[in-house]
């Protein structure tokens, strides 16, 4: 019997790489995939034109000539946005996808730096430094996020209220723009009439997502939450981030899909969404 195809997380699993690096092999034409049901699947036998290619190819991992998160996170603590920014152009220039540059350089780092906070290894002065290189980085990324041709529909990302933490919402943004979406970009502190608001005015919504890192924001998420139920009930609501610790957290909280901590899963679970309803299912109503 031949087997089954697989789905790119199982390949990914499989050749020991991040979801979006086989994401990246498919779109690059590395492994040979087909779209089923608005999902990639790959034949198990073509796994091996990767793992042949791999030593000789141009990804940053085979290669090893992109530079570290390690390396990256040094210039973010020390406040040095043109070192920074040194460290993801050789990144771009050694072949890594500008969704790969986020992924698996910039989460990680930030991820550290949080780490080192919290076990009061960094200060709030060294933390507060390299979160704003970091989102002057996030935001000079941008322009090279933006797709051309038809949008797949409309997201809304934002923070929940009193969250102070931007940049989990900015890395989201950006990588759901690489995959085709408008994207509003609300960011940090979105108080929650604003984001009803926003969610009732755009005619080809299909998710609003909600980021909540602080456990004295869930609440504030449940009523941002009720206030886009109420403005575009027909709209999934998304909602992940550390202080969420599972699905059944966010459905307590309203939400109708759990995301996770990372942006890649925010982008997987608008995708599925998308997947699962149609186009055109939900216009503004006046």
């Amino acid at each position: 019997m031949p087997e089954r195809p697989l789905t790119l997380p199982q390949v990914a699993d499989k050749l020991g790489v991040h979801y979006m690096t086989a994401y990246r092999y498919v779109r690059t034409g590395r492994l040979p995939a087909r779209r089923v049901g608005g999902t990639w699947r790959v034949d198990p036998g073509d796994l091996t034109l990767v793992r042949r290619s791999k030593h000789g190819s141009r990804s940053p991992r085979a290669t090893g000539r992109a530079p570290s998160p390690t390396r990256l996170e040094a210039r973010l603590v020390a406040g040095d946005e043109a070192g920074a920014w040194d460290v993801l152009e050789a990144s771009l220039a050694s072949g890594m996808e500008p969704e790969g540059v986020l992924l698996e350089l910039v989460g990680p780092a930030l991820r550290s730096i949080g780490t080192l906070w919290e076990h009061d290894k960094l200060s709030v002065a060294d933390e507060h430094r390299a979160s704003t290189v970091a989102a002057r980085l996030i935001s000079r990324l941008g322009a090279r996020f933006a797709r051309r041709g038809q949008k797949r529909g409309t997201v809304i990302v934002a923070a929940a209220p009193g969250e102070r933490h931007g940049l989990p919402v900015a890395i989201a943004a950006n990588l759901l723009r690489w995959r085709g979406f408008d994207v509003v970009e609300l960011g940090a502190d979105t108080p929650a009439d604003s984001l009803a608001q926003a969610a009732a005015c755009e005619p080809d919504l299909v998710a609003v997502g909600i980021a909540c890192t602080m456990g004295s924001s869930s609440q504030a998420a449940r009523r941002a939450i009720a206030a886009v139920r109420r403005s575009a009930p027909q709209v999934p609501v998304l909602l992940g981030g550390a202080a969420i610790v599972d699905a059944a957290h966010a459905r307590r909280l309203g939400a109708d899909v759990f995301t996770g901590g990372r942006a890649d899963e925010v982008v997987r679970a608008v995708e599925a969404v998308v997947a699962d309803k149609p186009r055109g299912s939900r216009r503004r109503q006046d």
